[in-house]
């Protein structure tokens, strides 16, 4: 017996001695293979520059940091990819990583955020693959310095100028009201996917006003399955998303492509036509040696627009909606503060005018903690043009620069009790630059960032005026990606609560 006894203790600890081997063994091929990406990326670089890389994590060879970067946002802690990063290398705001099939360097400090975004010699956009090709190579997120201020030039004041907002908020004011009163009559609605709608007839009225509803419906279909596209892995095999992204971008295209020709014989033809769009301007502009831009230039202008001007505004207007109903005492103060704006219109005015618009002090700190609190955008793709150091650290040249906004926003040194809803933390407080990013900063800004903080105002005032929001399911679970949104597109009915 004592013999059975000792060949049983032998045979386990011969057990454990494998079982130590093969763990050692697995321990050392995954220190290897962590290391594939720095051995491949780093190596080039003189010993002095790899020691003043910042801290980090450049993951698993190919992948990168890709994996844990996704299962945190599609969990319910999206912040723990950057905790985990703060954890291990520390609050120093910079670390190195492999990110969309690069070496990049995510960027946390606001100090840092403003130099990347506002030193242009030093960085131009870096956006991934996806990105690029789903939005275009000659759109505002890919071209060059000169060329983007070039397009910026003759965009912007059709967008965001002053004659500009004033026309548009005719239109606004009457599809939100009109979107209400419908919808307050069809009981269960998905509310996130009718502002959408809302916002997408918005943005077409100022791009494409005289184009027909089955071009809208159209367009708008192809722009929901480009969008989860845009921030995806660039794998173009059936079943992937960006594959999918990719044949909704050629639809795009092609519908957008007819619009264009047909709008450019049209001007061609007729001498003298008044402008009724951002299309009409975009065929007419020419810079100052008299360069047109081509087709190829205004459908990425298009699409890019198009894209952004009705998924943000779409996104932070549910988001504002919902916060303020869900704190009764912000939305009391938001609501008297509309209903003073009316009060106080000259006789016989019918509607807002920018001036109403200017007078929403209140109304405009709740969007902008809004914006602060979703963070639509989470980051923002740079690259660097040539080695630079930024608070001590070296990015090396042709690296990728990730501008982490949601990181900037819910820092609790600038906003105590970031996750927390609080509008008044907006009094008598004016961010430092590289601190609020909601819409980037530098030249890079968006274009579109008025237009779209005037979208939601008029919408908020006739919401906060008339109705409120039942929703099914309150505590629904959200979804991160591509942006922050619950996962029944908040399900719910429109209340009219007043006449």
């Amino acid at each position: 017996m004592s013999l059975n006894l000792k060949m049983g203790s032998d045979e386990l600890g011969g057990v454990g001695f494998v079982v130590g081997i093969l763990l050692g063994v697995m321990l050392i091929l995954k220190w290897g293979l962590m290391k594939v990406n720095v051995w491949i990326y780093e190596r080039g670089l003189a010993k002095a520059k790899r020691e003043l890389l910042p801290p980090g994590d450049m993951g698993w060879p190919l992948i990168g940091n890709m994996w844990s970067f996704l299962r945190a946002y599609k969990s319910t802690d999206p912040d723990s990819f950057i905790s985990s990063f703060i954890r291990r290398f520390g609050s120093g705001g910079l670390y190195k990583s492999f990110m969309f099939g690069k070496p990049s360097i995510i960027v946390t400090a606001p100090e840092a955020c403003r130099k990347i975004l506002f030193d242009d010699d030093a960085f131009e956009p870096g956006w991934p693959t996806a990105t690029l090709e789903l939005i275009g190579r000659k759109s505002f997120v890919s071209i060059a310095y000169e060329d983007h201020k070039r397009l910026r030039k003759l965009t912007a004041a059709p967008v965001n100028g002053h004659e500009a907002l004033s026309t548009y908020m005719i239109y606004i004011e009457s599809k939100v009201i009109s979107a209400l009163e419908k919808w307050s009559q069809m009981g269960q609605i998905e509310f996130m996917t009718q502002l959408r709608k809302l916002t997408f007839q918005i943005i077409m009225y100022i791009f494409l006003s005289s184009e027909g509803e089955d071009v809208m419906d159209a367009l708008e279909k192809e722009y929901t399955k480009l969008n989860y596209g845009v921030r995806a892995m660039a794998i173009n095999i059936p079943g992937f998303v960006y594959h999918r992204a990719l044949k909704a971008r050629k639809n795009l295209v092609n519908i957008l492509q007819a619009a264009v020709t047909k709008r450019r014989k049209k001007r061609e033809a007729t001498q003298g036509l008044p402008k009724t769009d951002m299309l009409d301007n975009l065929l007419d502009a020419e810079d100052e040696i008299g360069k047109k831009l081509d087709d190829e230039e205004i459908i990425d202008t298009l699409v890019m627009y198009l894209n952004a001007g009705h998924e943000s505004s779409g996104h932070v207007t549910m988001w504002a909606t919902l916060l303020l109903q869900s704190h009764p005492e912000y939305l009391k103060i938001a609501k008297e503060e509309q209903e003073r704006i009316v009060k106080n219109m000259p006789p016989g005015q019918k509607g807002l005018t920018l001036k109403e618009f200017r007078q929403m002090e209140y109304l405009s700190k709740v969007i902008n903690e809004t914006l602060r609190l979703v963070t639509f955008s989470l980051m923002t793709f740079r690259q660097a043009r040539k080695d630079v150091d930024i608070k001590g650290y070296f990015i090396p040249k042709g690296w990728k620069v990730l501008v982490w906004f949601r990181s900037v926003h819910h820092n609790p040194e600038l906003y105590p009790q970031p996750k927390v809803f609080n509008p008044s933390r907006w009094d008598n407080f004016v961010p430092k630059a590289g601190t609020f990013l909601p819409f980037g900063a530098g030249t890079r800004l968006c274009p579109g960032n008025d237009l779209a903080k005037l979208e939601i105002a008029i919408f908020l005032h006739y919401f906060l005026l008339n109705y409120q929001l039942e929703r099914d399911n309150p505590s629904c679970p959200m979804m991160h990606l591509p942006h922050p949104r619950p996962k029944d597109n908040c399900l719910g009915r429109i209340i009219k609560v007043s006449t």
